[in-house]
C-alpha cells in the first residue's frame, strides 16, 4: 500500500519529466508516462490519442515551433479521485533557457488526469489552456 505522500511525490515526477521533456526536445521523454489508451488537447486545440500520438506530435511540435521554448510546470493540489486516480492542475511559465522567468505570471494550466496501473503512475488525459492577459 502507497501513502498519499508517496503518490503526490510519484505524481510530481511524472510531470518533472514532461517539463524536462518539453525543455530539451525529447519526444520519447515526452511520451514515456502516458498510458497507451490515452488522449490529449494541446493549447491550440489539436488532440493526440495514446502514448504514439503524444510521440509523434512531440516530435513534429518540439523539433519545429516549440524548438525554442522553455517552461516550469509547478504542480498544484493533487486530488485522488480513488485510490488509483489522481488529477492535478499544471501550472506553466514561459524561462529562459538557463531558466530565468520571462513572465511574472503562468502562462499556461494544464489539467492532467493519471491513473496507477502496475504499480506506477500514468497519464491518461491532459487539456492544455493558455492563459490570457
Amino acid at each position: 500500500m502507497h501513502s498519499r505522500d508517496e503518490d503526490v511525490i510519484a505524481i510530481h515526477r511524472v510531470i518533472e519529466s514532461q517539463q524536462m521533456a518539453f525543455n530539451t526536445n525529447d519526444a520519447d521523454l515526452l511520451a514515456e508516462p502516458w498510458r497507451e489508451r490515452s488522449w490529449g488537447v494541446g493549447v491550440t486545440g489539436a488532440e493526440t490519442a495514446g502514448r504514439s500520438g503524444v510521440r509523434e506530435a512531440g516530435k513534429t511540435l518540439l523539433a519545429g515551433p516549440l524548438a525554442d521554448q522553455y517552461a516550469t510546470y509547478e504542480p498544484g493540489e493533487v486530488e485522488f479521485l480513488a485510490d488509483d486516480v489522481a488529477i492535478v492542475h499544471v501550472y506553466a511559465r514561459a524561462v529562459t533557457a538557463s531558466g530565468r522567468p520571462i513572465d511574472v505570471d503562468h502562462t499556461m494550466i494544464a489539467l492532467y488526469v493519471l491513473v496507477r496501473e502496475g504499480g506506477r503512475w500514468l497519464i491518461v488525459a491532459r487539456q492544455n489552456t493558455l492563459v490570457q492577459r
